[in-house]
């Protein structure tokens, strides 16, 4: 901003162009992939032990996220500094590891320790760099070449574009393995139970209440019965059964009001909505609150594969958990 509020022009041009440089790199990365790339999926995806990341300056910050993308899809990762593996950070590869390094120029001193221990014990290498012949593609077992494009600062020094190529070519390694290995929603909650994210991707079943706290009356139940159900339970809702335990029908506080004038001479079924929406245990919390919100309601009863309702998920569920 300017001294009057207003926006400084320059300011976004130099922004502006800073993002096209670096997304034009990704385009052009995308369009000539590593001839390893394949390679290196199937080598991860056959590991039988973890997966190691290490670089030094920019490409370490580029690794610790490349870990931890890697170990939140299933890919179990971690960062090992290359100047604390020389000082005994070298116990933590094991020969049934791979290493990832990333250097833009390939000849990274703090990674020499680092290289020569695997290639001694046999740990295989996947190289990160935009040199082919540098010191650690040439030690790499297998190499993930990105394009020698310029960086995006005035002076190209400040390692910009280099690092975004490194930052895609380690997310597209891990969603690569990600989507190889089937991981679904519920697998990707296990890794992030905190927060918002991980309260979205929570289930009906683990929100829901269940037992004696479903509100459910049979069809034939009196409406003053059922009245006393809605109330005591809490929801504003009651659940109307048939013979067979199936869910036929649903008594909202907007039932009772409709057919006030008779209401209490009709039975449960009568006053009910038929065919209610209702919902599986597998359903997503955040899947769930798109779906009272499109039919307008604030509890939806669980039900499963017979359709006899199991639980119940009210609004204040979703909000308490911390979906909205």
């Amino acid at each position: 901003m300017t001294a009057d509020g207003k926006m400084n022009a320059s300011h976004i041009a130099t922004g502006q162009h800073v993002l096209r440089l670096e997304g034009e790199a990704l385009l052009t990365l995308a369009e000539a992939m590593p001839d390893d790339f394949s390679a290196a999926v199937d080598l991860i995806l056959g590991l039988k032990g973890r997966v190691i990341v290490s670089g030094m300056g920019k490409s370490g910050h580029v690794g610790r996220k490349i870990a931890a993308t890697l170990a939140s899809t299933g890919t179990p990762a971690f960062f090992v500094h290359p100047a604390e593996a020389s000082h005994g950070d070298l116990g933590m590869v094991t020969a049934q590891d791979l290493c990832i390094m990333i250097s833009n120029s390939g000849e990274t001193s703090e990674l020499s320790d680092l290289i020569a221990h695997c290639v001694r014990f046999g740990v295989p290498i996947i190289g990160i760099s935009k040199q082919p012949d540098s010191t650690l593609m040439r030690a790499a077992t297998l190499r993930l070449t990105f394009p020698d494009l310029p960086e995006a600062c005035s002076i190209g020094l400040a390692p910009t574009t280099s690092t975004t190529l490194s930052l895609g070519l380690g997310d597209a390694l891990a969603i690569s393995l990600m989507e190889a290995r089937a991981f679904q929603p519920e697998n990707f909650r296990t890794y992030h139970p905190g927060g918002k994210l991980g309260a979205r991707l929570a289930t009906a079943a683990q929100l829901m209440h269940a037992g004696d706290e479903v509100p459910l009356v049979r069809e034939d139940t009196p409406m003053a019965e059922v009245i006393l159900s809605m109330t005591s339970h809490g929801f504003g809702v009651a659940g109307v059964v048939d013979a067979q335990g199936a869910l036929c029908g649903v008594i909202s506080d907007g039932d009772l009001r409709r057919h006030m004038s008779t209401l209490m001479a009709q039975r449960a079924i009568d006053v009910a909505t038929k065919n209610p929406i209702a919902i599986g245990p597998d359903k997503l919390a955040v899947d769930i609150l798109a779906t009272m919100n499109q039919y307008k309601i604030s509890a939806i009863f669980v039900i499963d594969s017979a359709q006899a309702p199991i639980g119940i998920v009210h609004l204040h569920d979703c909000l308490r958990a911390g979906v909205a």
